[in-house]
């Protein structure tokens, strides 16, 4: 009996399964049959004349990403770019009478490097397009290989290396551009696809889901809040888009994490909504300028919480807040427990000083601490650390593009006043001429400089020389 009942009940099951396989027969369009020797009989089962999936089961399409790739794909070019470096001679190449012996030519050695990696377009009426500063940094000539094959060349507007930003232009029109999504409205598990030049092999479509969201202290960048996510980025992705499957940008690809030099599907890219507000600063001023707000934090530990007497698991405690700066000001104090900026949940010390550091200068900001068992709400504004400096061209028009402010510096030898430049435009006839953001104006033409009046006197005549203190080390730019 129960043999008999066993037997009825697999019975039952195959007609089941010859239902299921004749309604999938009339699906596919395959004259191939097998056969399976059975105890009750023989089954026949339909196969594929390959080993494609059916377009078609349940009178449903399966999904496809094709449709949504078909819009996003001209928006995404290869950027290549060319780096030409002046070598540095043996001293005895040096030797003019050596070299005339040897018939060495007179001209410096340069070497050239190549670099490809991926790019946005953005704005397809202006031609701006994004990608990373690390695609571009230090680029002699950019060219970028559009998705119908055009190949055009491209400008740097600016760049931004806290960030890993840079701004393009393509001298060219008839461009698609992406749209960008609220990279705020991720969540972890939104499917997500990323698209580039990984290796040289250009449009190539890799997909994933979202694995983490806010991804800092990984020291890639000065400011980080990454999106993680498994999709496969390699080499030369790098400024390529990250897409959702309405096709809109949510990231910019920018590194992977690979301790074996390979993918291992950690990828990380930067938040649209970071960006957008770093790319924004870039179009109207040529350069990021952040604010300064005078605090420092670290991370709310369990021994920092009992030791504040509170429950709170995630924020910002307040470490130091220097004398005369805008968090004094605002009545922030040592030992506060940020919990919110904007209305926003602060989770880390690095994420307060990420988003305060995307922050405009004279940009408000309202803080929500906890302090003595108390939640206390604290407005502020982010100062402007060069609302003094003046622009270049004012001092002399081979300065245009660059801030210089008058800044006093300390030393053994006491007080000294001193030009300082500020942030620069990459391209301009002061970047030109040498200059970059943080460098100590102490001399032009053989003149010493301790004011702007005094630098535009010595410049009266043009440049010739400048004598600057960049990072500790003393330079001598001369006129190119």
């Amino acid at each position: 009996m129960d043999f008999l009942s066993a037997g009825r009940h697999n019975l039952q099951g195959v007609s089941v399964v010859r239902r299921q396989v004749s309604r999938l027969a009339s699906l596919l369009a395959a004259p191939l049959l097998t056969a399976f020797s059975l105890p009750w009989g023989l089954l026949v089962l339909p196969l594929p004349a390959t080993a494609a999936l059916p377009a078609i089961v349940d009178e449903q399409p399966l999904p496809s990403l094709a449709p949504m790739l078909e819009r996003v794909m001209p928006g995404v070019v290869n950027v290549s770019t060319l780096t030409r470096r002046t070598l540095e001679d043996h001293p005895l190449l040096r030797d003019p009478f050596f070299r005339r012996f040897f018939s060495i030519p007179g001209r410096p050695r340069e070497q050239e490097s190549q670099s490809l990696g991926s790019g946005i377009v953005i704005d397809a009426e202006r031609g701006i397009v994004v990608t990373n500063h690390h695609v571009v940094q230090g680029a002699d000539e950019i060219r970028l290989t559009l998705h119908d094959g055009r190949r055009v060349d491209a400008r740097v507007i600016g760049s931004d290396p806290e960030t890993d930003i840079a701004v393009l232009q393509a001298r060219t029109d008839q461009l698609t551009a992406l749209a960008l999504a609220d990279s705020d409205a991720l969540k972890v598990g939104d499917f997500v696809v990323a698209i580039g030049s990984p290796f040289g092999l250009a449009q190539t479509v890799t997909s994933g889901i979202v694995s983490a969201l806010g991804r800092t202290g990984l020291g890639i960048e000065g400011y980080e809040s990454f999106i993680q996510t498994h999709a496969s980025i390699n080499p030369g992705n790098s400024g390529g888009p990250l897409v959702n499957l309405h096709g809109e940008l949510v990231g910019i690809n920018t590194a992977i994490l690979a301790p074996g030099g390979g993918n291992v599907g950690i990828g990380f890219a930067i938040p649209t909504n970071m960006a957008r507000a770093v790319i924004d600063q870039i179009l109207e001023h040529g350069t990021v300028r952040r604010g300064l707000f005078g605090a420092t934090a670290q991370d709310l530990t369990p021994e920092l919480a009992e030791a504040l007497g509170t429950d709170e698991l995630r924020g910002a405690v307040i470490s130091s807040v220097e004398p005369d700066s805008a968090a004094a000001r605002a009545g922030l104090r040592p030992g506060d427990l940020v919990l919110a900026l904007d209305g926003r949940p602060v989770r880390s010390s690095a994420e307060l000083r990420t988003r305060i550091g995307l922050l405009r200068a004279g940009s408000r900001l309202e803080l929500t601490v906890l302090r003595h068992g108390r939640r206390l709400a604290i407005e502020g504004e982010v100062e402007d650390p060069f609302a003094d400096f003046v622009h270049g061209e004012q001092v002399h028009p081979a300065l245009e593009g660059a801030l210089l402010g008058e800044r006093e510096s300390r030393s053994r030898r006491g007080r000294r006043q001193l030009v300082q430049v500020g942030p620069l435009r990459p391209g301009s006839p002061a970047w030109l001429a040498g200059l970059r953001e943080g460098d100590l104006l102490l001399g032009a033409n053989g003149y010493e400089i301790d004011s702007l009046d005094r630098l535009s006197a010595a410049l009266r005549a043009g440049i010739d020389s400048l004598q600057v203190l960049r990072e500790g080390q003393l330079l001598l730019l001369a006129r190119r």
